[in-house]
């Protein structure tokens, strides 16, 4: 019988293990670990350290221990659709505030890409107040999504989200088609 794979995130995994086990999520698991102070992802120190050790190495207490892995396994249970753009609760509630602040509700979302940093490209987000004839429209969390219908093929299965924390706030996209970020940790290649 083959060894049961762990379905839960717990403070005695390493952040390495974390990301192995969730490949589908990891730049969103990887997107709160850093947002809740650990800056070990992609360091050496996330093969050996448990989640538990490197949070405690960086002065954090058991609260901010269970916090983060209660934060960790909700993000697990989020149901996301590879075949489409979708938008997380949090980053839909966030753009629809930013909407009202600029007195542009009803608006959409443009998503696009841009050539720029060492790896190729970045994502833009923008406002979009109505679709052109080249895009393609899909709506998540009742936001209309604007995407150039030749760029949807490299953004199909993106997750935004938006997070804050101690290195600041702001909305991440999550995507299965990136093969290559950059050190810089802004551009990527497909």
């Amino acid at each position: 019988m083959a060894p049961e794979i762990e379905t839960v995130i717990h403070p005695q995994m390493t952040i390495k293990e974390i990301l192995d086990l969730f490949p589908q999520k990891a730049q969103r698991l990887a997107h709160e670990i850093t947002a809740a102070g650990l800056h070990c992802v992609g360091c050496q120190a996330a093969v050996y350290e448990t989640l538990e050790a490197g949070m405690r190495g960086h002065g954090m207490d058991d609260k901010a221990v269970d916090r983060l892995v209660r934060r960790l396994n909700a993000l697990l249970e989020e149901k996301s659709d590879a075949t489409t753009v979708t938008l997380t609760p949090r980053a839909a509630a966030k753009y629809v505030q930013i909407l009202e602040e600029e007195q542009k509700q009803g608006w959409g979302i443009r998503l696009a890409l841009k050539m720029a940093g060492c790896s190729g490209f970045e994502y833009m987000l923008d406002f979009s107040e109505k679709p052109t004839a080249e895009d393609r429209v899909v709506v998540s969390q009742g936001i209309q999504i604007h995407i150039a219908e030749l760029l949807f093929p490299k953004l199909v299965g993106c997750e935004v989200d938006y997070t804050e924390g101690l290195n600041g706030a702001g909305f991440k996209i999550s995507n299965p088609n990136v093969r290559h970020t950059c050190g810089c940790g802004t551009s990527h290649s497909y």
